[in-house]
């Protein structure tokens, strides 16, 4: 079966999960974010790679950061922005989602970014453009409930690979809420497929998923023995919107076990980085001497984020549809 994301000739034509992505166009995303992480200084604002086209921001779900970075990484090359506030129009008054979509599609929309609440939306929005002959519209998944988060998942191994080099010889870590985070899942992915030898999830067994050893995970429910040696450590986000019944017993409890202090993270390589998707929760996941210390790299990340993102629309923007 054809992979959704690529087109015949193997170029990416939607970027949809880290899932199944080849190392290939991996790379070649990294590659090309190297070469936009200036732009945006005051030698070059902008570049014209996307000229004329037009990109729609389909936010089903709210998200201020990482929407305004994808809006800048447009104007950054130059499309045309359009931010709909979706939940609070056309699907509230009681419009599907594939009848926004094709509207949307005769506005001459070029690309979709789109967020959204459910699991596999931005599939089912992909697949529905192809089957109406529509491929000239490219879709990025800017975050599909637990599933993917691609994007903050190719940034992150960027950041990984600008402070790293190499990833053939690194422990990663992945701490908490990874139950409900679709960051957790990207970077899973994206990890073992660049060749990452030991991926470690750390957490509590009530935010710990099922199968992580299947995806060729180390589980570790004792932070200091999970975080002991590692090169690479990623906090994520208590997710306390997704969570249903008592998962945990207190913030408070989850930071005296899991939380990331200086204590702990001297358990890790003296090298290692601290990196965390945000928002932080500072004193829940991470302690804020951490955050603001000098093996923290969460602020590059989002810089970071920028350039993979103008990577990621300016590769769709150059694809063949054919």
């Amino acid at each position: 079966m054809q992979n959704p994301q690529l087109n015949q000739h193997g170029e990416l034509q939607h970027l949809l999960t880290t899932e199944g992505l080849p190392k290939a166009v991996i790379h070649h995303i990294l590659d090309t974010a190297a070469s936009f992480v200036n732009i945006g200084n005051r030698e070059v604002k902008k570049v014209p790679l996307m000229r004329g086209k037009s990109v729609f921001n389909l936010f089903f779900e709210n998200s201020t950061r990482t929407r305004t970075t994808f809006e800048i990484a447009s104007k950054r090359l130059s499309a045309d922005v359009i931010n709909l506030n979706i939940s609070a129009s056309s699907t509230s008054k009681g419009e599907s989602l594939l009848d926004t979509i094709d509207n949307l599609a005769a506005m001459h929309a070029d690309m979709f970014v789109v967020r959204h609440a459910q699991s596999g939306a931005p599939y089912l929005i992909a697949r529905h453009l192809r089957e109406t002959g529509q491929n000239h519209v490219h879709v990025v998944n800017a975050g599909d409930g637990r599933h993917a988060h691609p994007t903050q998942g190719l940034l992150d191994m960027y950041t990984i690979r600008h402070y790293k080099k190499d990833f053939s010889q690194l422990r990663v870590a992945i701490v908490g809420d990874i139950l409900h985070s679709r960051v957790a899942r990207s970077d899973i992915h994206a990890l073992t497929t660049l060749g990452v030898p030991e991926v470690r999830a750390i957490g509590p067994r009530t935010l710990l998923p099922g199968g992580l050893e299947q995806m060729g995970v180390r589980v570790f429910t004792d932070m200091n023995e999970g975080l002991k040696d590692v090169d690479v450590i990623i906090t994520l986000r208590l997710q306390n919107e997704r969570m249903s019944g008592a998962l945990l017993p207190s913030a408070q409890e989850f930071f005296k076990s899991y939380g990331l202090t200086p204590e702990r993270l001297a358990l890790a390589k003296p090298d290692a980085i601290v990196m965390h998707p945000g928002p932080m929760n500072r004193g829940v996941e991470i302690d804020s001497a951490v955050a603001d210390g000098p093996q923290a790299v969460i602020l590059p990340q989002v810089t970071f984020g920028i350039a993979v993102r103008m990577a990621v629309m300016s590769i769709l923007a150059g694809t063949q549809t054919a």
